[in-house]
């Protein structure tokens, strides 16, 4: 476990079915997904955006990335989640954000307390989430390059099979068929 990439996800309480798939995908031995998870295990009960930072704090202080499921609603947490995204920014660590409506880069769903932190946008799929956590490297500081928003070429996302809409990354979805051909028992 040691070789994994620490994370903290963070995500709105509207959107925690995302992060339990994230785990599932985890748990798939057929799927090439992993992370060492440092999620907060209880719900914080308080308003207080200095007692959330120092809770979240804690965890994310031992992670050195974090991604953000960003989703309908997101970009209104800025209680909870500017919280969490200003504690992982001040422990400088990999910023990764999972577009839950599949876009490739940093659009409308976007808070704005996420934006130009030098963070890679990528839509939510296993796939393109796990190569970000193996391949993506946030630029050196001494680059000037730290800040913007940072997104895959389009070359990246079809040599993993994905297919590619203006703006979004979809893996195709295998039917019945793909799975007894490749399992060999047809």
């Amino acid at each position: 476990m040691a070789d994994l990439p620490r994370t903290f996800v963070s995500f709105s309480s509207s959107d925690y079915n995302y992060y339990t798939m994230m785990t599932a995908w985890k748990a798939n031995e057929n799927i090439d997904f992993d992370f060492a998870d440092f999620q907060l295990n209880d719900a914080i009960r308080s308003q207080n955006e200095y007692y959330i930072k120092s809770i979240c704090g804690g965890k994310i202080r031992r992670s050195d990335t974090f991604i953000l499921l960003i989703g309908e609603d997101t970009y209104q947490k800025d209680n909870y989640v500017k919280a969490e995204i200003e504690a992982a920014v001040e422990k400088d660590c990999r910023l990764i954000g999972a577009n839950l409506n599949g876009c490739r880069f940093k659009d409308h769903l976007c808070p704005w307390f996420f934006m130009n932190l030098g963070a890679l946008f990528v839509p939510y799929s296993p796939h393109i989430v796990a190569a970000a956590l193996r391949q993506w490297h946030r630029p050196p500081p001494e680059s000037n390059l730290t800040t913007g928003n940072w997104y895959f070429y389009d070359w990246f996302y079809t040599n993993l099979g994905y297919t590619l809409g203006p703006t979004t990354a979809t893996w195709p979805k295998k039917t019945i068929w793909d799975y007894l051909l490749t399992s060999g028992k047809v």
